[in-house]
């Protein structure tokens, strides 16, 4: 082999030994998190909290409970949750607290389930997925010195993960009785609860429950 033939097989070696990749890496740095979902084990559940309330200084929030998705076909999980919402809603009644009901752009609030229908004096605030969005709800909270809010509702993964995070980011500390919230599927509720406690913009400000780990 002459000595200019032997470079050049030389350096066409060692081009094509830099595009190759070592055994079984199989691309690692272009593995996106589709490629690696079905390997993924979730997380260690979040730890449920007792939560004592001073009635004076929060507001239960009840989200989106409507006739139009809190039903058996469309998301059962919302009605198993009702009588949890429903137990928190009378005690905080009975606490004389701020109680503020939301509804979807689409609907009226006569669409609210007829369970936990809002007294006269009771507001109902009607947005898209964050309450706070287009709405007079944080008017209404500071006009009570509200610095702690319960929110219950649906879905888990819209109006309560969205609505919560918006508090948050306002200052507000946020209570999840994770019995009062629901959505269309597991996954959904399970992956709010895991946001909510590990999120940068909510986990100092929001705390995981039950509601029957609520004192007043």
């Amino acid at each position: 082999m002459k000595p200019n033939q032997f470079w050049i097989l030389a350096i066409a070696i060692m081009i094509l030994g830099i595009g190759m990749e070592p055994p079984g890496a199989q691309g690692q740095a272009d593995r996106t998190i589709i490629d690696e979902w079905d390997s993924i084990k979730a997380p260690a559940p979040p730890e449920l909290k007792p939560v004592t309330i001073d009635p004076t200084s929060t507001a239960l929030l009840i989200l989106d409970i409507q006739n139009n998705s809190c039903n058996h076909e469309s998301r059962p999980r919302c009605l198993a949750s009702l009588p949890k919402i429903k137990g928190l809603l009378l005690n905080a009644r009975s606490q004389k607290m701020l109680i503020v009901f939301s509804i979807t752009i689409t609907v009226t609030p006569a669409a609210i389930v007829k369970e936990i229908e809002p007294l006269p004096n009771e507001p109902v605030v009607q947005s898209g997925v964050d309450k706070f969005y287009g709405t007079n709800l944080e008017k209404i909270l500071t006009q009570r010195s509200v610095r702690t809010l319960i929110i219950t509702g649906t879905a888990a993964h819209g109006a309560v993960l969205e609505t919560a995070t918006a508090a948050a980011l306002r200052g507000f500390k946020v209570v999840i009785p994770v019995d009062g919230i629901s959505a269309d599927n597991l996954y959904a509720e399970q992956y709010t609860a895991w946001h909510l406690v590990n999120s940068p913009g909510t986990r100092n400000q929001a705390t995981l429950t039950k509601s029957n780990l609520i004192k007043y």
